[in-house]
């Protein structure tokens, strides 16, 4: 059974998604405010947070990253919940911290697959997860226990939604992986436009395995992206960062 804390000041859709996910098998913690919430989670260390953004006093935004900054809830993952549906909300979601973001009015099934897809990342999805073998090409070796990418030499510890983008891309290496396909592969799912979310995490993947000047992801226009596994030095964006 997986535990899930819900921090959202509207109490019907608290009630919603908790009576919902509870009849899915998980036993849910709620709060109305995001400082009770970040306490809930310190406390009782949920497998998954679902976060509303727009709360009196403190904002979602800002919940999200005081969640990362602390030990205790770091790697928990999150999913916001949110009416906020412009572009540059999604993209403060997800530099805040959020692993998801799941805009309102939602439909229950939609909310079901992203859930299972967060808690089957983090290896807390209450069926066995098989992990991938060790993958190694070029600069890259992926180490799947720890979640870590060695380049190289040096050991690079990632998150999940990064590491499974990485797994994919080094699955297809020298070939363009579209962002439907990521999208389905990684988040489970795959809207018709959603590229916000690749966007966001493709650039943060980046800057954690750049190293010494060498590059390893090109974004490949109206296609997608593409891994170079020997590294490369020059723009990793070809023509534009918007694949379709």
């Amino acid at each position: 059974m997986s535990k899930i804390l819900v921090i959202d000041d509207d109490k019907a859709i608290v009630e919603l998604v908790k009576v919902n996910l509870e009849i899915q098998g998980h036993h849910i913690h709620t709060a109305n405010d995001a400082l009770t919430g970040i306490a809930i989670a310190q406390q009782e260390a949920p497998d998954l947070i679902i976060l509303d953004l727009m709360m009196p006093g403190v904002d979602g935004f800002t919940a999200c990253q005081r969640i990362r900054a602390n030990e205790n809830t770091k790697n928990i993952p999150v999913l916001m919940l949110t009416a906020l549906s412009r572009t540059d909300d999604k993209v403060s979601g997800f530099n805040s911290g959020a692993d998801d973001y799941l805009t309102k009015p939602f439909e229950l099934p939609e909310l079901y697959v992203r859930v299972k897809a967060l808690l089957r990342r983090s290896g807390k999805a209450t069926t066995t997860v098989t992990l991938p073998e060790i993958l190694h090409a070029g600069d890259l070796t992926l180490i799947p226990e720890s979640r870590e990418v060695k380049i190289v030499d040096k050991l690079v510890r990632l998150t999940p939604i990064e590491f499974e983008v990485l797994h994919c891309l080094l699955q297809h290496h020298g070939q363009t992986v579209t962002t439907s396909k990521l999208l389905e592969e990684v988040w489970g799912y795959s809207p018709d436009d959603d590229v916000d979310t690749i966007r966001v995490h493709i650039r943060h993947l980046r800057t954690r395995i750049e190293i010494g000047g060498k590059k390893y992801i090109k974004t490949v226009y109206g296609g997608g992206y593409q891994l170079i596994p020997q590294g490369f030095v020059g723009k990793a964006e070809q023509v534009s960062e918007q694949p379709s």
